[in-house]
């Protein structure tokens, strides 16, 4: 099992939690396939908030994402197709089993000193 940490603006992270927001959006993602995702909810939170699996990954034009993700992106358009401008392709992992941990975990638990740009693999 192949697992990443993202770096998640904390509204994002709500709405992931609040079962409004079923996809998170990448511009790029790992080389390898993943299963798994731990949840850095960003500044000013700091802290890991909880984990969910990948039910799949789907990779087309931002125009094709947004049509098959709209209604569960947990964003508006206008967000959305600012995040992906100028680019040709789009990513989104479609998230299920989503679990929010009773006590955040810290960075330096999954042996991180800083938070990553985008991601970083867990072992």
């Amino acid at each position: 099992m192949t697992t990443i940490l993202l770096s998640i603006k904390p509204k994002f992270v709500a709405k992931i939690f609040a079962g409004e927001k079923h996809f998170e959006f990448r511009k790029r993602i790992p080389k390898h396939s993943v299963d798994k995702l731990i949840i850095y909810s960003s500044s000013p939170v700091c802290e890991v908030m909880g984990e969910a699996e990948i039910e799949k990954v789907l990779v087309d034009t931002p125009e094709n994402i947004w049509n098959k993700t709209k209604h569960q992106s947990g964003i508006d358009s206008k967000f959305f197709f600012e995040y992906f401008e100028s680019k040709r392709v789009a990513y989104a992992y479609k998230l299920k089993n989503i679990k929010r941990y009773v006590q955040p975990r810290k960075l330096s638990d999954y042996g991180l000193k800083t938070a990553p740009q985008s991601f970083s693999y867990i072992k």
